[in-house]
């Protein structure tokens, strides 16, 4: 029967070879397995049902080839075989030999450490030459001509193209085998914008010099020491987020492994969220009021920032927990949320962390700490969703959102004209979200690793977009 025990001491599997019918072979199945040793009462002696299992045989018990000559393709025991495999029988290796060769094993593991050490030793100091020299060129790249500023302008940093980075590759790396590089797109400003949305190659400096001499420096995710250089790294990081390149394409582009992609791309959207928060994108009220465009001046002169929620999708959680909060009962699917506040003039000047897509904009709000922000007398320009209204009120700032009916069949008209302007103007937040959403990391199903970076990778789109030309016209 195949649900039987094996017969042999000690042995739990199921299923084997039945005893043979021949009472001279199975007398030495008996003696083999040590069922005639024992002699109480009754001997032991096999019933139709006993079996021995297949562990207990050798491969050379079985029958290679038929009658015919030609290969079997189910094993057939050999009339005449034996069991002859059992723990009893089997030969320990001496504990002199167990030490002999865990010694040769602990030398040989010593001489490939002490190797990749000196190796790495000497990737080190190459490497520590070539960025100190790019540190240098970043740091005259980001020097700011200050000696005729007038009270309110724009800072302008001058910065030079970024210098020939080919040489800090790899060793290994040469030009034959040399995968995608941004030297490559120095005059090819439509390739730039195609694959960064950046304006071109001498944005993408600046984009990567605001950075500091820092990204030279990192300490990458696991310990990888990534064989391009750092620009490209930076240049890989911005592809992953305007295209959603997977990680098996960029690295068949970068021609790297695509664990070393993940470690890059994770470590670098750590490093640029962390390093653009310490920047105070916050404006004073003269800054907003300066740049506002004309009519905005003229109709909401106090108005400080236009904040509006905008979700994107992540995919579906497992723990039932985790779908919950994720669930958008608006988009219909699992989706994380953040609202984003931009001045009058088009600049991205709050960007809050991602939450669950069933969080409301008011929850949001009350732990944006925009009223510690916020001086009195300012406006907040915000959507019906925003119903905030006395959670600034004890500062003093003034909220600007669409009339609510309130148990009203019809509305004055004083009231649709306030509604209208208000409407005309907040559609400009409107117009920077669907410009965040070029970058198509934020329009496709983030997975289980991107979710823990939501609120980096929203953070990191958005801040590029402050790099860009401004889509607000001065007569707005």
């Amino acid at each position: 029967m195949p649900g039987s025990c094996c017969a042999v001491f000690g042995c739990c599997h199921r299923g084997g070879h039945t005893f043979p019918k021949d009472k001279k072979i199975r007398n030495q199945w008996r003696r083999a397995i040590k069922r005639d040793s024992f002699k109480p009462i009754r001997p032991w002696w096999p019933a139709a049902s006993s079996l021995v299992c297949k562990a207990h045989f050798l491969d050379s018990d079985y029958e290679e080839k038929s009658v015919l000559g030609f290969k079997v393709n189910k094993k057939k025991l050999k009339k005449t075989a034996v069991p002859s495999q059992f723990a009893w029988s089997k030969v320990e290796p001496s504990s002199p030999a167990l030490s002999r060769e865990k010694r040769l094993k602990e030398r040989n593991e010593k001489r490939r450490l002490e190797k990749e050490e000196v190796k790495q030793d000497e990737c080190r100091k190459g490497e520590s030459a070539e960025n100190d020299a790019v540190v240098q060129d970043l740091n005259l790249a980001m020097q700011v001509d200050i000696e005729s500023v007038p009270v309110i302008q724009e800072v302008h940093i001058q910065t030079d193209p970024l210098p020939n980075y080919s040489t800090c590759t790899s060793e290994t790396q040469t030009e034959s085998n040399r995968g995608f590089t941004i030297e490559d797109f120095k005059t090819d400003s439509a390739g730039v914008h195609y694959y960064t949305g950046l304006q071109d190659y001498l944005t993408f400096s600046d984009v990567l010099a605001s950075l500091g001499p820092s990204a030279f420096k990192l300490t990458y995710l696991h310990g990888v020491r990534p064989s391009i250089c750092v620009p490209d790294q930076f240049f890989l990081t911005v592809i992953k987020c305007r295209r959603y390149t997977p990680n098996f394409e960029l690295s068949r582009m970068f021609k790297i492994s695509e664990s070393e992609v993940y470690c890059i791309f994770v470590t670098w959207m750590r490093f640029m969220s962390l390093q653009w928060r310490e920047v105070d994108i916050w404006p004073s009220r003269d800054c907003v009021s300066f740049y506002a465009p004309s009519d905005f001046k003229r109709n909401f002169p106090t108005t400080r920032t236009i904040l509006d929620g905008f979700e994107f999708p992540v995919k579906k959680p497992k723990a039932p927990t985790a779908q919950q909060v994720t669930f958008s009962t608006y988009k219909n699917r699992n989706t994380a949320k953040s609202v984003v506040g931009v001045t009058p003039g088009g600049l991205v000047s709050y960007m809050s962390c991602a939450y669950g897509g069933s969080t409301s904009d008011r929850q949001i709000a009350e732990r944006s700490g925009l009223t510690r922000r916020t001086d009195p007398g300012d406006a907040i320009m915000v959507d019906k969703g925003f119903d905030i209204q006395d959670i600034f009120a004890p500062v003093d700032v003034t909220i600007n959102i669409p009339t609510f009916f309130r148990k009203k069949n019809r509305m004055s008209g004083k009231s649709v004209l306030r509604d209208r302007k208000i409407s005309s103007k907040r559609v400009h937040v409107e117009r920077i979200i669907g410009l965040g959403k070029m970058y198509k990391i934020l329009t496709q199903p983030l997975n289980q690793t991107e979710m823990t970076l939501a609120s980096n990778i929203a953070f990191v789109c958005f801040m590029l977009l402050n790099f860009r030309k401004c889509i607000i016209p001065s007569s707005a």
